[in-house]
């Protein structure tokens, strides 16, 4: 079996396939491991998944060191805080919240010898039989496999390979993100800070386990492709746009200029009609992409990746793979939508245009965190949750 892509939903399909019997190969498109990238969060049932796989010990002793989450003013005064241990359930910090990268290492170390990882290629073109997946990779070498896991990002290439004319829809949430490294200094803690200011932007700093600062610089809105700009250029339209800035938006943006790590998206949802074709199936963000602005979509991907091991092993003996993917994306479709079905107004109701609105949204924060409120508030973060719990591989 083949799955490309090596970042969380990838390794995490490889471990568990590989425990139900499968050779596994991990094709990633990057010639070295991608261990860079921003906080991400396990929440609900994935935490279950992490228990079964052994390794939420391992994912907490690489926490980000989180306390809690303060909403600042526009000189970084204190509006708001959720600490961490409040509330039934997580709430803006997760207890396991952990760096991208930090997670990738830790389910790809975790992966048996029955799975073989490959790096600086990616597949090109595809051929399907009744029996066999054929892949081209870019370098020119083909390639046979039983079954195709696409485990890519939102912007998945292979995808439109499996899916041909049936694309998905890409809805645009109207919001830019900008994600970036930057030295610790003594004026950093522990906690997330965030920062909204009118003109519909935000600034977060949030703490990591490496000695450095995770910045997030976000702003409304129309398309005007800073995403496929050049670094200069992205780094440029952030002075535009944040330079009149204070508390630490001058460090943030001095760092970027002195080639602090940067990366940018256009949060974008991915509406798949279909997450499968014929022994091809689509996994993580290539399938279902939630955005951050859900919270939910690295605790899919490793649901996504444990069910599908789950459905794959009850597959009966001459039957086609199609009926394992179908009761698969049964079983995820609800959850995945349920994400993917944002409050009305968001994000641009977190993020207003006005001074009116700033003030009415901090005092929003205001009253989310008082007892009562933050309690609930942890009730409905708590991530992908789902009555019938997790199903159980098969003994």
């Amino acid at each position: 079996m083949l799955v490309t892509g090596a970042s969380i939903a990838g390794p995490a399909a490889a471990y568990w396939l590989e425990r139900i019997g499968y050779e596994v190969t991990v094709l990633e498109r990057s010639p070295e491991p991608r261990l860079g990238g921003q906080n991400i969060d396990v929440r609900g049932l994935a935490k279950q998944v992490l228990e079964r796989m052994g390794l939420r010990d391992a994912v907490l002793a690489a926490n980000t060191g989180e306390v809690g989450t303060r909403f600042v003013d526009a000189e970084g005064a204190t509006v708001s805080e959720f600490p961490a241990e409040a509330g039934e359930g997580d709430g803006p910090t997760a207890e396991l919240e952990v760096l991208r990268g930090e997670l990738a290492r830790i389910l790809t170390e975790a992966c048996g010898d029955g799975v073989t990882w490959w790096s600086g290629d990616h597949v090109v073109a595809l051929d399907q039989t009744d029996d066999a997946v054929t892949v081209t990779l870019a370098g020119g070498d083909e390639h046979a496999f039983d079954l195709l896991v696409v485990a890519e990002g939102p912007g998945s290439r292979t995808r439109g390979l499996v899916l041909g004319e049936e694309q998905p829809e890409l809805k645009r949430l109207g919001m830019y993100m900008a994600w970036a490294t930057i030295p610790r200094t003594d004026a950093d803690d522990d906690w997330w800070r965030w920062m909204t200011v009118p003109g519909s932007r935000s600034v977060t700093l949030r703490p990591d386990n490496l000695g450095t600062t995770r910045a997030t610089l976000g702003f409304m809105s129309d398309p005007v492709g800073f995403e496929e700009g050049t670094r200069e250029e992205q780094v440029a339209e952030l002075r535009r746009r944040f330079g009149d800035l204070g508390w630490e938006v001058p460090r943030v943006l001095d760092a970027l200029e002195a080639g602090s790590e940067l990366y940018v998206e256009d949060l974008t949802q991915v509406i798949a009609p279909t997450w499968s074709r014929g022994r091809v199936v689509l996994l993580g963000d290539a399938a279902w992409c939630v955005t951050p602005i859900a919270g939910a979509g690295t605790s899919l991907a490793l649901v996504g990746a444990y069910v599908l091991a789950v459905e794959l092993s009850r597959l009966s003996p001459g039957r086609p793979p199609t009926d394992a993917f179908a009761r698969w994306e049964d079983w995820m479709r609800p959850m995945v939508e349920d994400a993917q079905d944002l409050p009305p107004g968001t994000p641009r109701l977190a993020n207003p245009e006005t001074r009116l609105g700033t003030a009415l949204l901090r005092v929003g924060t205001k009253v989310a965190a008082s007892r009562p409120v933050r309690s609930l508030a942890g009730r409905l973060t708590s991530g992908p949750d789902d009555e019938r719990g997790l199903p159980d591989l098969p003994a």
